[in-house]
C-alpha cells in the first residue's frame, strides 16, 4: 500500500526531497493558523511521543504500515501551516523511534503526517483535553513493538564499564540447568572475577586422593557462604516531557532540576559498593520524557529496586514558604493538611503529563497501587528519617519528621519507597540554591550518605538470584 502524500507531480517531489526527508508544500503555503498553536516531539528509549496543541479537538484517521513501519495520521479540517512544518525539523537523529516525518495538504483542509519508524511500533493515537496551560492536544505515543527491558538495560550498560582486568576476564559459567544463562547472575559472576576481594564464590572441591593418602585429621568446618548480589536503588526523577513540574519565578523548571540531581546521585550509586555488594542505580526516566505515575511503579518492580527515592522541588502560592522534606505513603489519611494537598498535587502528574485512558493496562496499574503493605511503609518512614537528617545538615527542613500521604508513586509493596521535596522552587532564595551546581553536588551527597546508612542498619534481602 503507498502512503506517499497526495497530490503531487514527479517533479515536485524530486525537487522537494532532503536528505531522506520528503517537506511536501502545497497551495496552503499562506494558509492561516487553523488553531493549530504549538507540536512537540519527545524521543526516549521507552518511546517517541509526539504532540500536536490546538484551540479546538482535532479530528483524525490514522493508519499505520508495518513494511515498512509507518504511521500516517490524516488531521481533518485544517491547512497546513507553520507549526506543522516544524515537525519535520523536530525530529532527532538519534531518535530511538522516528526515523522522520513527511507533512502535507493530502486533500483540502485534510494534512496528512507520515511517520516513518525505525523499527517495528505499537502505536496509540489520542486526544487530550485542556489542563494547566495546556489547550486540546492530539497524542501520538510509538512505543517500540519490542518493549525495552529495563533489567538487561541496567546489566549491559553495566558490563560496558572498563575494569583493570577486562584484558584478562575470563567467560562466563554456564547455567547449572544448561539453559540460557541469567544476565544478572552473568553480571555478578563477571564482577566476581573482576573483584575477587567482593565476591566470595563456592570453589569445585579438589579431587579426593587415594585411600592410602586420605588424611587423619578432621577437615576444618568451611566457612558459611557469603551472599553477594546486585543492589539496585530506583532514581525517580519527577514529572518530565509534557509535565514540567513546578516553575519558579525565575523560570527554572522542576523537572530540570530533579534530573540533575537524579544524575549526580546515580554516579555516586554506580561507584559505592555495601558490604562488598556492588550498587546499581536504575532512573525511571533518564531524560526529558513524561512516565506515568503507575508505570514509574511498575519499572521500579521491574528491576527489582530494593529501594525507590522519587526527587522533586515543592512549590507553594507564598513565595515564603521554604524548607526540604520527605514524604512516604500512607494508607490512611494523610499526616497534615499540607501533606494531603501536596499529594494531591503530584498524582495530578498523569494529567499533565497526557496518558492514554483507554489503554488497556489502566486497570492493572490501578490494583498495582493499591496492594502497599505495613511492612513497606516501616521500611520507608526508616529510609526516610535518615534522608531527612541528611538533608537537614545541607539548610533548614519544611517540616522536622517524615510526612505521610497517599503519593501514586509510593505505592509500590515490595519496595521501601519515599519522595524527597529537596526545596521549594517557588522561594527565589531556594529557587536559586537549587540552580547551583554545588548545592546540587551537595544535595546528592546528602541523599548518598542517607542511602548507605539506611543500608548499613537495613541489609537489603537476600534474591534468589545471589551468589
Amino acid at each position: 500500500m503507498n502512503f506517499d502524500l497526495h497530490p503531487l507531480t514527479t517533479t515536485r517531489r524530486a525537487l522537494l526531497q532532503r536528505g531522506g526527508l520528503v517537506l511536501l508544500l502545497g497551495t496552503s503555503e499562506l494558509a492561516r493558523g487553523a488553531g493549530i498553536l504549538a507540536v512537540r516531539v519527545w524521543p526516549a528509549a521507552d518511546y517517541t511521543r509526539l504532540t500536536i496543541e490546538s484551540d479546538t479537538p482535532l479530528k483524525t484517521k490514522q493508519f499505520f504500515i508495518t513494511k515498512p513501519p509507518r504511521l500516517a495520521v490524516d488531521i481533518e479540517g485544517i491547512e497546513l501551516n507553520a507549526q506543522l512544518r516544524e515537525l519535520v525539523a523536530k525530529v532527532r537523529a538519534d531518535d530511538p523511534n522516528i526515523a522522520g516525518i513527511r507533512v502535507g495538504q493530502n486533500a483540502p483542509e485534510v494534512v496528512r503526517l507520515v511517520i516513518d519508524l525505525k523499527q517495528a511500533a505499537r502505536p496509540q493515537v489520542f486526544a487530550l483535553p485542556p489542563v494547566a496551560t495546556y489547550g486540546h492536544r492530539l497524542v501520538l505515543d510509538l512505543y517500540p513493538a519490542t518493549p525495552v527491558d529495563p533489567l538487561e538495560a541496567l546489566i549491559a550498560e553495566r558490563l560496558r564499564e572498563p575494569t583493570s582486568a577486562s584484558a584478562n576476564k575470563p567467560s562466563a559459567a554456564p547455567s547449572p540447568t544448561g539453559g540460557v544463562v541469567d544476565p544478572l547472575d552473568e553480571l555478578i559472576a563477571k564482577h566476581g572475577s573482576n573483584n575477587p576481594s567482593s565476591f566470595t564464590t563456592p570453589r569445585p572441591a579438589p579431587p579426593a586422593p587415594p585411600p592410602s593418602q586420605a588424611p587423619k585429621t578432621s577437615p576444618a568446618p568451611s566457612a558459611p557462604r557469603q551472599t553477594d548480589r546486585l543492589i539496585i536503588v530506583a532514581l525517580d526523577p519527577g514529572h518530565g516531557g509534557e509535565d514540567p513540574g513546578a516553575i519558579g519565578p525565575n523560570g527554572t523548571r522542576e523537572k530540570d532540576i530533579v534530573l540533575r540531581v537524579a544524575h549526580l546521585l546515580r554516579e555516586r550509586i554506580n561507584r559505592t559498593t555495601v558490604a562488598g555488594n556492588p550498587m546499581r542505580a536504575y532512573l525511571t526516566r533518564d531524560a526529558d520524557y513524561f512516565v506515568p505515575l503507575g508505570t514509574r511503579v511498575q519499572k521500579a518492580q521491574r528491576v527489582q529496586a530494593d529501594l525507590f527515592v522519587s526527587i522533586h522541588a515543592d512549590a507553594f502560592t507564598n513565595p515564603d514558604a521554604r524548607g526540604a522534606s520527605v514524604f512516604a505513603l500512607s494508607q490512611g489519611a494523610a499526616s497534615s493538611t499540607a501533606a494531603r494537598w501536596l499529594a494531591n498535587k503530584e498524582n495530578q502528574a498523569d494529567l499533565v503529563g497526557g496518558i492514554n485512558v483507554r489503554a488497556k493496562d489502566q486497570h492493572v496499574q490501578r490494583a498495582l497501587l493499591d496492594m502497599s503493605t505495613t511492612a513497606q511503609i516501616n521500611d520507608s518512614l526508616k529510609l526516610g528519617s535518615v534522608l531527612l537528617g541528611e538533608i537537614g545538615n545541607l539548610g533548614r527542613l519544611h517540616k522536622p519528621r517524615v510526612e505521610q500521604a497517599g503519593f501514586a508513586v509510593l505505592k509500590a509493596p515490595d519496595i521501601p519507597s519515599v519522595l524527597v521535596e529537596t526545596a521549594f522552587i517557588s522561594n527565589p532564595e531556594e529557587e536559586a540554591k537549587l540552580r547551583s551546581v554545588n548545592y546540587q553536588e551537595q544535595l546528592a551527597d546528602a541523599l548518598m550518605r542517607g542511602i548507605t546508612r539506611y543500608f548499613a542498619k537495613n541489609p537489603p534481602l537476600a534474591r534468589s538470584r545471589s551468589v
